[in-house]
Parts: structure tokens; C-alpha cells; sequence
């Protein structure tokens, strides 16, 4: 596998930052996120016809962003049996694209700030100068829909829509393989491009929740400075609970 981004590739617009050199789940990398709307996350913010959300998820992500970007600090996270299988399942589905289509490249974390704040998306891998890379760990039961409902003709599960949409969106790269992987079958690789109708979708909701986590920084300042009784604290390193 391939370490660096191709050096031939085009050069970036300045409203992209790529940081290849991050690993994924290291304090580098929730730094780097820290406060910023990521694509696993756009699904909080939109309703199901593709508009501005505005329900307790929503808020609650609202709450969440607005806190990192006060504390500069991402709280662990629980990681349970299913993220530990699909981080093992993750390095099968890349080993097996690298042999079976193409070579792949490491990306720890790309930004893009192009609407005057940042969205963020952490690529499984990139492929060459256009494309990227997408694994997803199934369970047997929901690889055995993706192959039959989505592969021919390619479409992606509509679980992952957002994501990949948001992904291709962040990274302005042309194209995204989704790779659905589920151990012992076979592993269904589905092309997705660009789609203006859903990222312009993606935006106006994005515009929106940025709108919100910017009033509540807002309150925040204005309670700190009314003189009420709020007494400064020192963080404490906590033992991570797996």
C-alpha cells in the first residue's frame, strides 16, 4: 500500500486541508476534527427528505459541536463489539481492493471550508488523484440485502447515502467506491458520483446547523459574562471504559 497521496495530483484549492498523516482514532486525529460537522455525521442534521433537521439528534449534535469548540476537547467514547469488528474489517476490505482493483493511499482526515466553515470527512483511503475509498463491516443478513437490492444496477444503501455524498463533497474527488464487506462474502464494490441535488441538500442543512452551534457559543459568552455563579473547573485525565 502507498503511504502519500500521489504527487502528481492536482494541487488542492486553499479552502482544502488534507491531513494524510493522521491515524484514525488517535488524539491527532479527534484534535483535527474537534468541533467540526463530519460526514458520519450529516445524517444527524437532515430528515429523511433531505431537509434541515430540527429534532432532539439534531440538538444534541448542536450541543455537542458548540462544547468542543468551547473546551477545545472531544469526550471518549464508548467502542463496542461493532466498531471493533469494523475496524478489523476495514483493513480485509482495503487489502482486498488493493489486489482485486486498484492501489490504494492513505488520508487520515480532510477539511473543506469552502461555504466559510469547515466540514470534515475521514477517508478510508483514497485511489490515485480522482477517486476514494469507502469500507463498510456488514452483518451477513445486510450483505446479503446490499447484493441483492443495490449492485446491479449500483446504487448505495441508503444508510450510507449521506455519507458518501458528503464525503465526495468534502474532498471535491470524482468519484467514491462504497466497499460492503461481511466476512466469508463476497465483497460488493459500488461507484457513486457526485450527486448536486443532495449536496446542495447537504449544504443548506450544514448552513443552518452552523447557524445554531454559533448562537449557542454565543449564550455561552453571554452567561460566562452575567456574573452568575459558575465556578471554573480543572480537567481530569479519566481512564477510557471500554
Amino acid at each position: 500500500m502507498l503511504d502519500n497521496i500521489d504527487p502528481f495530483a492536482p494541487e488542492l484549492p486553499p479552502y482544502i486541508t488534507q491531513y494524510p498523516d493522521l491515524e484514525q482514532g488517535s488524539d491527532a486525529w479527534l484534535a483535527a476534527r474537534c468541533g467540526i460537522l463530519t460526514a458520519s455525521e450529516v445524517k444527524l442534521i437532515m430528515t429523511p427528505t433531505g431537509k434541515a433537521a430540527d429534532n432532539d439528534k439534531t440538538r444534541a449534535h448542536v450541543w455537542e459541536l458548540a462544547a468542543q469548540r468551547i473546551n477545545q476537547f472531544v469526550e471518549a467514547r464508548y467502542v463496542g463489539g461493532d466498531m471493533i469488528r469494523g475496524t478489523e474489517d476495514e483493513v480485509y476490505a482495503r487489502m482486498a481492493y488493493d489486489k482485486h482493483v486498484a492501489p490504494t493511499q492513505t488520508m487520515g482526515f480532510v477539511v473543506n471550508r469552502k461555504w466559510g466553515f469547515a466540514i470534515g470527512y475521514s477517508p478510508d483511503w483514497m485511489v490515485g488523484s480522482d477517486g476514494l475509498g469507502e469500507a463498510k463491516s456488514r452483518l451477513q443478513k445486510l450483505q446479503m440485502q446490499t447484493i441483492c437490492e443495490h449492485v446491479s444496477p449500483a446504487s448505495i444503501p441508503p444508510d450510507f447515502l449521506l455519507q458518501v455524498q458528503t464525503g465526495l463533497l468534502v474532498t471535491e474527488r470524482k468519484w467514491m467506491d462504497l466497499c460492503s464487506y461481511s466476512n466469508g462474502m463476497p465483497m460488493a464494490v459500488i461507484r457513486a458520483y457526485p450527486d448536486p441535488i443532495i449536496q446542495d441538500a447537504i449544504i443548506e442543512a450544514a448552513t443552518v446547523f452552523e447557524e445554531k452551534v454559533r448562537d449557542k457559543i454565543k449564550d455561552y459568552h453571554a452567561a460566562m459574562a452575567s456574573g452568575a455563579r459558575l465556578i471554573p473547573t480543572e480537567r481530569r485525565i479519566i481512564q477510557e471504559m471500554f
